[in-house]
């Protein structure tokens, strides 16, 4: 009487497949505990440098004072605008975005400052340039520049240094620009604001934040961004403003 040889299921069993997905998910938790860390100092590491390119074109902001939606200038003069922002930069709607978008060197806005380029396709330096900018949050333009937004969107905030004494400079008080001591019987100006200001540099700290999102519903007046939110900045530049 012949044998009948019965053929063994190919593939796993219910229990090596449980085992497997054991070993995997304990590997994948590894790998993150080990890389996770990694990933995101790298990605800080890039942002910290993309912020530091973006201090000296805060001072060349600060010091244009660029046209208005008519034909009146922003302010005064540039060093009555760097007054202004630094004054109150802490305030949730006159907070200053700072970002970099794709800019059409063929349209210029009134302001001097490019068109967003939004098309997918065209090469960098020729059909559009990628431009650093800095905005208030109640500014207008802000929204036509994030549909051309290129990278992260930072909000930065500025506060006066002032001198104490034989310590040299220390941070002043958030939202207030103080008058530095006048020798005794000198005049004090008269004025408010960058009028009253007597010197001819106003020192401050630039402090940025990152911001986890690029939403422009998020960013924009009335949105749900919130300048208090945000306690440790990512990034410190002392930086001054001349006259």
């Amino acid at each position: 009487m012949k044998k009948i040889l019965t053929k063994k299921p190919s593939g796993f069993t219910l229990m090596e497949t449980v085992i497997a997905i054991g070993v995997l998910a304990v590997m994948l938790t590894a790998f993150m505990a080990v890389f996770g860390p990694a990933t995101r100092g790298i990605r800080r590491s890039i942002n910290v440098q993309e912020a530091d390119r973006l201090t000296s074109a805060l001072e060349k902001e600060l010091a244009t004072n660029r046209p208005g939606a008519s034909a009146a200038t922003e302010a005064t003069t540039a060093f009555h605008k760097a007054h202004d922002w630094i004054l109150k930069s802490h305030q949730n709607d006159n907070v200053i975005f700072a970002y970099q978008y794709r800019g059409n060197p063929n349209q210029l806005r009134r302001d001097g400052t490019m068109e967003p380029y939004t098309l997918r396709t065209g090469q960098a330096g020729r059909d559009y340039v990628v431009q650093p900018m800095f905005r208030r949050r109640v500014d207008a333009l802000l929204a036509q520049d994030l549909t051309a937004l290129q990278g992260r969107v930072f909000f930065i905030k500025m506060t006066q240094l002032v001198f104490d004494g034989a310590n040299g400079l220390k941070l002043g008080t958030p939202g207030v620009i103080a008058n530095p001591p006048q020798p005794t019987g000198s005049t004090p100006l008269t004025g408010t604001g960058a009028d009253s200001y007597p010197e001819a540099v106003i020192p401050f700290t630039a402090e940025f934040f990152e911001i986890q999102t690029t939403d422009p519903s998020f960013l924009k007046t009335g949105g749900r961004f919130n300048i208090a939110n945000y306690k440790k900045p990512m990034f410190t530049r002392n930086l001054a403003v001349r006259r």
